[in-house]
């Protein structure tokens, strides 16, 4: 006890004296400090965020509604440091989860550790356009996946997303973007990674993953980075337009998601296989109006996890498409009704699985833009060979 009265005495000197290094005043939801070294050589932009979650749910068939479930949680509360170091073409980012839900997922598989680190990563802009990644961050994939949790235009993402999504690795990424014409823009991104998902211990299982995305935008650049913000809450005064595409290769995968879902073990440690990740998507905004699409397709070079005499393990890569559909309006009081149809379609050949369609309408009030706000929706999910699901949310976000 005597040692962790210490340790906070410490550190609540040490913050104080670097917050007498340069610090500014920040609005609300600009972070809880943002400071700059005297000399000029570092800074950093600390914030937090949460997010609280109450969900109901009810199986629904022809004879109406019944066995329902309930339950109110932290869906997410993070601590997110970033700045630059050395020189301002030198930056970072680390990001931290912890809510059960962020840091749940530890497993033999991973060294039995917590999932505390989302992004661990530095960026440098070594010349010009071009800019290095390393480290562990978000894959450059489909487009709902890279908008933040705390910017998005519902509760929570599509089922495109939990089914496809290629999520977090660690790896290295090259980005570069160029202008064809004055308002015309083109980005590249090249992306090297380990293939096994977040916060890996125990070394490489399987090969490795590469990614390509190409992004156009030819109407210029959205107003405060919207191309990656759920809704028009900048109300754009001139259409915008970004279509991106993506494609993944993850080579001797061991994974039934590429690098998300379930290990494959069999009887010589774990089956391997090569997936592949095509994703394609648009967002367009317009005066309050949005509109994003989202279309994905995995598939693998042989989908049965096996064992060494050729048996079948009981584990399938979940190969099929996924279609998102979402739009919305914001009306003058910053309230913003919205809604979202979603089609989920496995191969039911090979995963057994039916067609899955799910229809959203949400509502949504944003206080202080994404940084403070209330939303709630209400979801169908019709599935071909299940019962069907009726869900009722309701989320408060406060970013700090």
């Amino acid at each position: 006890m005597y040692y962790k009265k210490i340790l906070t005495a410490v550190s609540i000197f040490m913050l104080a004296h670097i917050y007498a290094q340069q610090g500014k005043d920040s609005k609300f939801g600009n972070g809880l400090f943002n400071i700059i070294g005297k000399d000029s050589t570092w800074s950093m932009k600390m914030s937090a965020r949460m997010q609280f979650l109450a969900t109901a749910e009810w199986d629904s068939n022809k004879d109406g509604l019944y066995n329902p479930t309930s339950s109110m949680l932290v869906r997410r509360a993070r601590l997110k440091f970033k700045g630059f170091a050395f020189s301002p073409k030198l930056k970072y980012k680390m990001e931290l989860g912890l809510s059960n839900r962020d840091i749940s997922g530890a497993s033999e598989h991973t060294g039995n550790a917590p999932r505390y680190i989302l992004d661990a990563v530095i960026k440098w802009n070594f010349f010009q356009n071009f800019e290095l990644w390393f480290g562990q961050t978000k894959l450059p994939g489909n487009r709902e996946r890279i908008i933040s949790s705390g910017d998005m235009q519902l509760v929570d993402r599509s089922l495109l997303n939990s089914r496809f999504n290629i999520d977090r690795d660690m790896g290295v990424q090259l980005k570069h973007h160029f202008n064809l014409s004055d308002k015309f823009i083109v980005k590249e991104a090249l992306a090297f990674s380990q293939g096994e998902g977040r916060n890996v211990t125990v070394g490489n299982l399987g090969g490795h993953q590469y990614t390509a995305h190409l992004e156009l935008l030819p109407f210029g650049k959205f107003e405060g980075k919207g191309d990656y913000v759920g809704g028009d809450l900048k109300r754009e005064q001139t259409p915008k337009l970004a279509i991106g595409m993506s494609y993944d290769f993850n080579n001797n995968a061991v994974k039934t998601r590429s690098n998300q879902g379930t290990y494959m073990v069999n009887d010589e440690g774990y089956y391997q296989t090569n997936i592949s990740t095509f994703f394609m998507d648009a967002m367009f905004k317009y005066k309050g109006f949005s509109f994003m699409g989202e279309y994905s397709y995995r598939d693998a070079e042989d989908p049965f996890a096996k064992n060494s005499d050729g048996t079948l393990t009981g584990e399938i890569v979940q190969v099929g498409s996924g279609l998102n559909l979402q739009s919305g309006y914001l009306f003058s009081k910053n309230w913003e009704i919205s809604g979202r149809f979603t089609n989920i379609s496995l191969d039911k050949k090979i995963t057994g699985k039916g067609t899955e369609n799910q229809y959203t309408i949400g509502l949504s009030k944003y206080i202080v833009g994404h940084k403070l706000k209330v939303q709630t929706d209400i979801s169908y999910l019709d599935i071909a060979t299940a019962t069907n699901q009726l869900m009722y949310r309701l989320q408060v976000d406060i970013h700090l």
